[in-house]
């Protein structure tokens, strides 16, 4: 493979399709968090950018090192997805219910839930690793970091769009965001 406008649109088309359930858990957690500062806007969207591009070089190092490890592993993807997003999605989903009406402050999606809803948002990702073995290490690292830059912005846009909705659906907002988180769970393991 060479530098050329081809691998730039290749690499910016991954990332776009690699954050769209960055895009929608960014929705949700927006939706669950209106009041959310820029700042913060900033750390969760570089979490999901830093793991979508994680996820592609730790294929890219399988396929280059260990590829018949990486093999057996591949069939639990779906499953781990499944299961971080289904245990987000309930937690959000229950507090969400439990609130119903009451006017309390909600609690901040966590560090630790933050970093779990990254690893289950980028975890089919690894298998990008293998459509871009051919490139070298540095090709590989450059379409990473589009990968990255196109997920933060995406992400952004989600939480954007979640926080301006978040306040219009107050009361609703933990729920949705859950059933979002659960749905995306879903249909990764589905598809």
């Amino acid at each position: 493979m060479e530098w050329n406008l081809f691998f730039f649109i290749n690499s910016v088309l991954l990332g776009i399709g690699l954050a769209m359930d960055a895009f929608s858990v960014s929705l949700a957690n927006g939706l669950h968090e209106p009041d959310m500062k820029r700042s913060r806007m900033c750390n969760i969207a570089g979490v999901f950018g830093f793991f979508q591009a994680l996820m592609p070089m730790l294929g890219w190092i399988c396929v280059h090192t260990m590829l018949q490890y990486f093999k057996a592993f591949e069939k639990f993807i779906p499953w781990i997805a499944l299961i971080l997003l289904l245990f987000i999605g309930g937690k959000m989903l229950l507090e969400g219910i439990r609130s119903k009406g009451e006017e309390i402050e909600k609690p901040k999606v966590g560090f630790a839930a933050l970093l779990i809803q990254g690893i289950a948002t980028s975890i089919d990702a690894l298998s990008v690793g293998f459509t871009i073995a051919g490139y070298g290490l540095g090709m590989a690292a450059v379409c990473a970091l589009i990968i990255a830059v196109v997920t933060f912005c995406i992400s952004m846009a989600g939480l954007v769009i979640g926080k301006k909705f978040g306040t219009k659906l107050s009361d609703k907002a933990a729920i949705l965001g859950g059933i979002i988180l659960i749905v995306i769970g879903l249909e990764i393991f589905i598809a």
